[in-house]
């Protein structure tokens, strides 16, 4: 029995530890999705230069250029990254909830042999202990 308890305490453990991975994950994921979308805020300043009919910007209109091929190619590497990641998030959080469940059912385990435990520590004291004075004949 107390192999039980230090299983369901020891799956506790690892169910805390499961789910501090799948928030470090969502963390990565999130710092991912930001950067994409200040490459993507990039991109479009760098579009709106490429479009501006104002003389400076038409004189830099290769360096835009080449500035929105880098950006693009970073954007399809992050957008890599980001899918991933997703995946890495949903691996955690399923190891996480198949922890918990066999915590769960550990749990219940514990519970139904303390119970059936009980049972039979009163089956004893009752068995053991003399009948009552009053069903003695006097």
């Amino acid at each position: 029995m107390a192999d039980e308890q230090n299983r369901s305490r020891k799956l506790k453990r690892l169910v805390a530890v499961q789910r501090h991975m799948e928030k470090m994950a969502e963390q990565e994921l999130a710092v991912t999705t930001q950067h994409r979308a200040e490459v993507a805020q990039s991109m479009e300043v760098v579009i709106e230069a490429i479009g501006s009919m104002d003389p400076i910007h038409r004189t830099f209109s290769q360096n835009y250029a080449e500035r929105f091929g880098r950006l693009t190619i970073k954007e399809g590497q992050l957008q890599n990254i980001q899918q991933i990641q997703e995946m890495k998030v949903l691996k955690e959080r399923t190891k996480g909830d198949r922890l918990e469940d066999h915590m769960k059912k550990a749990r219940e385990l514990e519970d139904r042999q303390a119970a059936d435990q009980a049972i039979y520590d009163l089956l004893e004291i009752t068995l053991a202990s003399p009948a009552s004075s009053k069903l003695q004949p006097s």
